[in-house]
């Protein structure tokens, strides 16, 4: 479909959704959520957040459609304005995630099955280690754990810990290379 054929048709499906044609916003998504979705993705960087806000802003699109007007914009232009500022509203939203720079909580919750930590204390290293690990800046530690018992990647790490890539991966590198020099010195 060529663009300005496009438009004509998105322009047309808003204006049935203003009407509150159900049809019509489900034609409309088709469309238009792939590029939305990429849009979302590129701005909060996580597929799960990419698809809450995608399903906040096609409500909002289905709220606002008697609000739209041709003439001051593009309907592509519109939509990818709600999302953008709908990304925005929620990348500055309240943190309500605990921190567990030290891993106080994660150990003091029970599981049923025997987990990598729980592994690691019954070998004979378990002290040696616990110990190196101690020695650590709590920013080490706490990277290092989240990639060796939570099995994170560097960028699920960065983005858990809402820190630069290439600062996470500092964190990592160096703390292996204390832990490595703290073993040794151990042995």
């Amino acid at each position: 479909m060529a663009a300005a054929d496009l438009s004509a048709r998105l322009a047309a499906l808003l204006t049935a959704c203003a009407r509150r044609d159900q049809r019509s916003l489900a034609e409309l998504y088709e469309l238009t959520s792939p590029q939305l979705f990429g849009v979302a993705l590129r701005i909060v960087r996580r597929e799960d957040w990419a698809e809450d806000v995608l399903q906040e802003c096609y409500l909002r699109i289905w709220n606002h459609a008697p609000d739209y007007r041709a003439g001051l914009a593009a309907p592509m232009t519109w939509m990818t304005s709600i999302v953008r500022n709908r990304c925005l509203d929620w990348l500055r939203r309240p943190k309500f995630e605990v921190s567990d720079v030290d891993g106080e909580i994660a150990e003091a919750t029970p599981t049923a099955e025997e987990g990598p930590l729980a592994r690691l204390e019954r070998s004979g290293e378990a002290a040696g280690i616990a110990r190196c690990l101690q020695g650590l800046d709590a920013k080490q530690r706490q990277a290092i754990m989240l990639a060796f018992y939570d099995g994170l990647s560097h960028a699920e790490m960065a983005s858990h810990l809402r820190e630069p890539l290439g600062t996470v991966k500092t964190w990592v590198r160096r703390g292996l290379l204390r832990l490595k020099s703290c073993l040794e010195d151990a042995a």
